[in-house]
């Protein structure tokens, strides 16, 4: 089998559908309650991470390079949830199922690609405490806003080449039969599923999509995490070892609320029925947007301090 020939073979047309339909949940009664309900986290979401940038923005105390990574997590956070619910509640809280053939595929661009982010800027945050307990002396030479803003900036390439070539790989295949997608999004898999020609490259992209974009990034985490133990367990104070690890809590209860749903569900999905996928998928989607600046407010030092600041005096920048 020629395995490419599909995807780049030489004047071959395409059979593109004028729209495909998202069926959503399948013979589940009262759905539309659960469609408010993701309405309400959507809310609780935007707000959250509207309040972690506008504190961040106007504290000049957290223009630091862990507080441009937990502004940019905001900012990926809102942009995920925003590209993902408000469609998702259009779709099925109004009965519009049918979704035009480009707007499945920027639906699916906008959603993999902040998605995407939120894992990245983890590992992101991930290296500024690597290098705050490692390196506490050398800190604020080896790691600078300027270091950090470039990191993210690659972050962002990464994520946007990634799924531009999940996408651009979608656009090569005909569709000769079904279009239901078996999902509340354009979901990469269930489309590239329906294709009819050779979708061989998809399937490969498919597969390796996770892996550089969600396995990759956790396996980085974890290394980072074993480091810090590793240069913690060296400390004789156990207060000056506690104090130090309390700094990571934050991150830590992020990366577990992020990783072990998302490691979970794509490792069983295949074997999951349509309705538990996708009532698992969304909230895997959602929740991590609304619980992330709920987390970094309630565990993080510096942004209490500065909400206390601007509560005293809310016409003053800091």
């Amino acid at each position: 089998m020629d395995l490419f020939n599909s995807a780049l073979g030489r004047n071959i047309s395409f059979i593109r559908p004028a729209y495909f339909i998202l069926s959503g949940f399948i013979g589940l009664p009262y759905m539309k309650y659960y469609y408010v309900f993701l309405f309400f986290v959507y809310i609780v979401s935007v707000l959250g991470n509207t309040a972690v940038m506008a504190v961040i923005y106007l504290d000049h105390n957290l223009r630091t390079p862990k507080y441009v990574a937990v502004f940019n997590l905001a900012l990926s956070d809102l942009l995920g949830s925003t590209s993902l619910l408000p469609k998702v509640l259009d779709t099925f809280l109004f009965n519009h199922y049918y979704i035009s053939y480009n707007d499945c595929m920027a639906f699916l661009f906008f959603c993999f690609t902040f998605l995407s982010m939120q894992a990245l800027n983890l590992v992101a945050l991930s290296y500024d405490r690597l290098m705050a307990i490692m390196f506490p002396l050398h800190y604020q030479t080896k790691v600078t806003n300027k270091s950090m803003l470039s990191l993210i900036a690659f972050f962002w390439l990464l994520a946007v080449i990634a799924t531009l070539t999940g996408a651009g790989l979608l656009t090569r295949l005909s569709f000769c039969k079904s279009v239901v997608i078996d999902s509340l999004f354009c979901d990469h898999a269930l489309i590239y599923s329906l294709a009819c020609n050779d979708n061989f490259p998809s399937v490969v992209t498919g597969f390796f999509l996770p892996v550089l974009i969600l396995w990759f990034p956790f396996a980085i985490i974890l290394f980072s995490y074993l480091c810090i133990a590793y240069t913690l367990s060296k400390v004789a104070s156990v207060e000056e070892r506690m104090k130090a690890f309390k700094t990571c809590t934050a991150h830590l209860s992020v990366v577990g609320i992020y990783f072990i749903p998302s490691l979970i569900i794509f490792g069983i999905n295949s074997k999951m029925h349509q309705n538990a996928r996708i009532i698992s998928l969304s909230l895997t989607s959602i929740f991590p947007t609304m619980l992330n600046p709920i987390i970094y407010v309630l565990q993080t030092q510096e942004i209490k301090i500065s909400l206390d600041k601007q509560k005293h005096n809310p016409s003053v920048k800091n």
